[in-house]
Formats: structure tokens, sequence, C-alpha cells
């Protein structure tokens, strides 16, 4: 029954064929990598295993290459999502062979290189800036509210509902506990990946919300007290506490504060501002960590502590490992165990493990030049009419959030699309002309700031 993963593909065949591929992106892709687990995938013998993301992605990508490849701008960031792919194929060819890595390559066509062309050709060139984003938080929003089962049953919906057509896959992704209480993990396979997701998402609606880009009530609840915007808002933050992940949640601060730069008027002296609270903070907080966290989990004092004492071992331990094989590492899942310590939270150090530093420096490379161009691009700009409606530094503030997230967890299953697209988004973001912010992206026209004074000339 693992056939039933194809059956986005051919909607999204037809959609593109029928419309156009930004319609089968905005109405099949971004619904089926949200909602759709990426761990389930039809197995086919001597061929890759799609999921159900990269089986709809791939249609979508080819008709769009065939009909609009020639316009594709060349930048920066092709040669880093496509280095960064070429290098993890090449690393699990030299460690196990052409067919593992066949299956790897696969996957990352299908899950970053892809989902970046199809994100930077579609969103911001044909004008679904607006559109997409709505769609990436209104799905997030639904999936918080499935959730509540999850976090009240301690079973994922997802499992109960598509397992069955997939025997014997996904078996490893369970549902964890803290504090007594169910971690919801959605359709992403594990907690950490949903906060991961959540967090972007919450990122992407604070700037619709902030920059005017929704209805003042929801069209089906036009009694409810409480403006459509603000109820999304709260949704999403009960998802991100349900997921109960500490390095989500710390990643999430750490992106808010960049984010938060770009409200003012004055971007500059809040700029300065961040990096005087990162320095006052940071120095600190990173002596206290140390002192906190080399104690070794046999002189912890609290399941927090020996938590984070595990981790400070984890670099301890591995890096002499990795450094090894430093180039092009050990292979997916051929890098050698330490007893004890089969969990890898640290997704720099377990990309080094796997894949070498050469894929470390691509990843880490991907990210800072995104912020500061993000931010430079914005900088640039006039202060936007609307308090922190800058989209630079809202995208700014979700990288930095990945960043710090995958500092303490690993990065894997729907996470990594959603990277793969953000990463496109912004790449179109960067190369679009300031004024590209058409009627057809946003409300503004059609609603109206409160308490706005009308001008008029008699």
């Amino acid at each position: 029954m693992g056939f039933i993963a194809a059956i986005p593909g051919l909607i999204a065949l037809f959609i593109a064929l029928q419309r156009s591929p930004a319609r089968a992106f905005l109405d099949v892709y971004i619904p089926v990598v949200l909602l759709f687990p990426e761990f389930y995938r039809w197995v086919l013998p001597a061929l890759p295993d799609p999921t159900f993301s990269q089986s709809a992605i791939l249609p979508i990508a080819v008709i769009y290459l065939l009909k609009e490849g020639g316009k594709w701008q060349v930048s920066l960031m092709d040669f880093l999502i496509v280095g960064f792919a070429i290098c993890v194929g090449v690393s699990q060819y030299t460690n196990a062979g052409f067919g593992e890595a066949q299956n790897l390559m696969f996957d990352m066509i299908g899950s970053i290189v892809l989902p970046y062309v199809a994100a930077k050709g579609l969103i911001e060139p044909k004008g679904l800036r607006v559109q997409f984003a709505r769609r990436f938080v209104i799905l997030l929003f639904a999936i918080c509210i499935l959730s509540l089962y999850e976090f009240k049953m301690g079973s994922t919906p997802w499992r109960l509902l598509l397992g069955r057509f997939f025997p014997g896959q996904g078996d490893g992704w369970i549902t964890t506990f803290r504090y007594g209480f169910a971690r919801v993990a959605g359709p992403y396979g594990h907690a950490i990946l949903a906060g991961l997701i959540l967090i972007v998402g919450f990122r992407v609606q604070r700037w619709l919300e902030w920059s005017g880009h929704w209805e003042s009530r929801f069209r089906l609840l036009p009694s409810l007290n409480f403006s459509k915007a603000r109820v999304i808002t709260f949704g999403l933050v009960a998802g991100i506490l349900m997921t109960l992940v500490r390095g989500p949640w710390l990643g999430g601060f750490a992106g808010a504060l960049f984010t938060a730069a770009g409200l003012p008027r004055n971007r500059k002296r809040a700029l300065l501002g961040v990096g005087a609270v990162i320095i006052a903070v940071g120095i600190p907080a990173t002596y206290a960590f140390y002192s906190y966290a080399s104690v070794g989990r046999a002189a912890a004092k609290s399941d927090s502590q020996e938590t984070a004492a595990y981790r400070f071992e984890l670099v301890t331990k591995y890096f002499d490992i990795a450094m090894q094989k430093r180039a092009l590492g050990w292979g997916l899942t051929t890098w050698p165990k330490v007893s004890g310590m089969p969990s890898i939270d640290n997704y720099y150090l377990l990309l080094a493990l796997m894949h070498g530093f050469i894929a470390d420096g691509f990843l880490i490379t991907m990210i800072l030049v995104m912020i500061f161009r993000l931010i430079r691009h914005d900088m640039k700009l006039p202060p936007p009419q609307r308090r922190g409606s800058s989209l630079g530094f809202t995208l700014a503030g979700i990288y930095v959030a990945i960043g710090v997230t995958i500092a303490t967890v690993f990065l894997g299953t729907n996470a990594v699309p959603v990277f793969a697209v953000i990463t496109g988004w912004s790449e179109g973001y960067l190369l679009s002309r300031p004024d590209s912010l058409t009627a057809t992206q946003s409300l503004q026209s059609r609603t109206p700031r409160p308490f706005a004074f009308r001008r008029v000339i008699a």
C-alpha cells in the first residue's frame, strides 16, 4: 500500500499542467510537506524510495524548469545548496557504495534542492509572498489543533491513520513524555522537530499579523470576539508549548531578539542593542553553562543538568572521532558509536560525523550568509509603514532560530524541506525588487489601519 505516497505527485502533475507550477506548489506541495510524515516511503526495488513530499515536488520543479528555467537568476545560494547536496552524496558513496548513495542523493534532491528551486522561482517572482505565508501558517495552526489529541492521549493521530499503509515504517518515532505530559510531535516524528517547525511558523505569523495581512475575523466564526490574527498567534504558541522542547524554545527566543531589531524605525541602533545584549548575556551564560554542564552525568543533581552534561560529553568524545574522517565523514549510519551515547543531540556534530566538516561548512555558511544578507538588504530599505512588517528581519530571525536550535538537537524529517523552502523564499526575496509587493500580495488595501485618520481636502 506504500504506493499512496505517489498520489500527491500525480495530483501535483495534473495541477501543474492544467494550471501552473506555482498553483501546484501552493495547493499541493506546501500542504503535503506540512501535513504528511516524511518517515513514510513507497519502497521500490532497486530504485529510490520517495516520500509524500518528494513525489509532490518532482513534477512541480521539473515543469517549472522546463517552462521558465531560462529566466533563472544564478546566485551564491544556488552553489551552496547544490554543493551541500553533492558533498553529502559523495560522502555516502565513499563510505557505503552506490546503492546507499543513490537513495541519499535522491533525498538530497527531493528534500533540499528541488524545494529550494521551486520556492526561489515561484514565491516572490509569482507574487505569492502573502498567499504562501498565510497557507504555511494556517496549516500549522490546524496541526496545533489536531495535536491536542496527542497531548491528551499520548499517541499521534498521524500514525494511527497512516501507519497501516506502511507496515514496519516509522516504528522508531514514538511519543515521548516530559513532566508527565506527552510531547506533541504532530506528523514530524519527534517533538523537537515539531517545535522547530512551529517556531518557524510563529515567526511568519507575527510578520503577517504585524503587516496587516489577515482579515479582522474568521469568516465562519463572525461572532468570535477575538481577531483572527490573535487567535492564530495564540494557537501556534499553544502548539509550541505542547512540544515541551527546550532547544527550540531557546532558538525561538534568539530568533525573536533578531526580529525585534527590525521593529524600531532606527534599526541601526536596534542592531547595536542586539549586539550589546548578545555580548552582555552571552559571555556570562556561556561560562555558566560550562560550569553547569562540565560536572559529568554522574555528578548531575537534576534531570536538566544531566541532559546538559550529556550534550557537553558528546562534543568532547565525538569530536575526535569526527576528526579522523574530517573531510567526508563516516557515512549516514556507519559512524562509530560511543557506548552509552547513541543519540547525537547536536546537528553540527552529527553532520560532521556523517558527512564531514565540508558539509558542515556548507550548512553553517548558508545560515550565516543568509542572516547577513537579509539584514543588510532590509537596512537599505526605508522603514516600513507598519511596525514589524520588515520581511528581511523576520526571515533572519528564522535562520537564527534554526541555527541555535540545531546546536542542541538534530535536523530531520519534515524540517529539512521546510528549511529548503525558507531558503528558497529568502533568496527569491533578496533577488526581487524592493517594490515587488503588489496588490495581489497584500490585504492592506482592504484592511485599513486601526485609528487611521482620513485627510480631506475641501
